[in-house]
């Protein structure tokens, strides 16, 4: 009988971290930097992944609609952001890495504010 509750618990702890761990995992290409500059469409300051919609215009004129999204609040905090750092309609750029598969989802590492100044997302 103690033996089936210490694997119950065991259990119960390996089902609770791998949501967790899954969660923190996004599936970018980190071997390559893609930089994107464009107009702010929206802004969603909320965990766990604070996202801002973007409008880019590629090498062919097209506007392409991009998301771009850093880690949780506090950290993105930590780096001097505030829910008012974005705000829609200002022109940025950021850098960061694209989702593998190819859609146009960006994990910040930077961004350029409209004045020029550049702030880090992760404190690198």
């Amino acid at each position: 009988m103690k033996i089936a509750r210490v694997l119950a618990v065991v259990l119960a702890l390996v089902a609770v971290q791998l949501p967790v761990a899954a969660h923190h995992s996004w599936p970018v290409n980190t071997t390559k930097l893609v930089t994107v500059k464009g107009t702010v469409t929206a802004v969603d300051w909320s965990n766990p992944h604070p996202m801002f919609g973007l409008e880019v215009r590629n090498t062919k004129g097209v506007v392409e609609k991009w998301a771009i999204g850093g880690p949780a609040i506090i950290r993105m905090e930590a780096n001097g952001w505030t829910k008012t750092t974005l705000a829609v309609g200002d022109v940025i750029t950021g850098v960061g890495y694209q989702f593998s598969d190819g859609q146009k989802i960006i994990r910040l590492e930077r961004v350029v504010l409209p004045n020029g100044k550049e702030i880090p997302v992760y404190g690198r």
